[in-house]
């Protein structure tokens, strides 16, 4: 039991965790923002355009209490929508910045094994 604790303690302390547990923070908050800017600012606007419709008012009754919320589902893709354009944005950003930070990085030396071999290499060609 001991080393199964301390085991998940190594996994635990990573650094991909802790990074993923960071962006699931930031996700749960970032989604909120969304969900409220779906809502309460996209929502209206569409709703304006389309002659004073409120989306989250579109249903299809099935009878009885049976509704098909049409509306509510329209909102999470507007939503989903949303947050992909932005993640999208967030990783062409970082992947253009990492990318920069490459190009201007200098090539590592080689290895001493690899300066042999180059040698190595060099002298067979001549001999040849």
């Amino acid at each position: 039991m001991k080393k199964f604790i301390e085991e998940f303690k190594a996994f635990a302390i990573r650094g991909n965790v802790l990074d993923m547990a960071v962006g699931v923070i930031i996700g749960g908050a970032f989604t909120s923002i969304v969900n409220s800017l779906v809502t309460d600012v996209f929502t209206p606007i569409i709703g304006k355009l389309t002659g004073g419709i409120d989306f989250s008012a579109i249903a299809i009754n099935l009878g009885g209490d049976a509704k098909i919320m049409v509306g509510n589902f329209l909102n999470a893709v507007i939503s989903f929508v949303i947050v992909a354009f932005c993640v999208f944005l967030l990783v062409k950003a970082i992947n253009k910045f990492t990318k920069k930070k490459e190009a201007e990085a200098p090539a590592p030396a080689p290895s001493a094994d690899v300066v042999l071999l180059t040698e190595i290499r060099d002298i067979l060609k001549e001999k040849h």
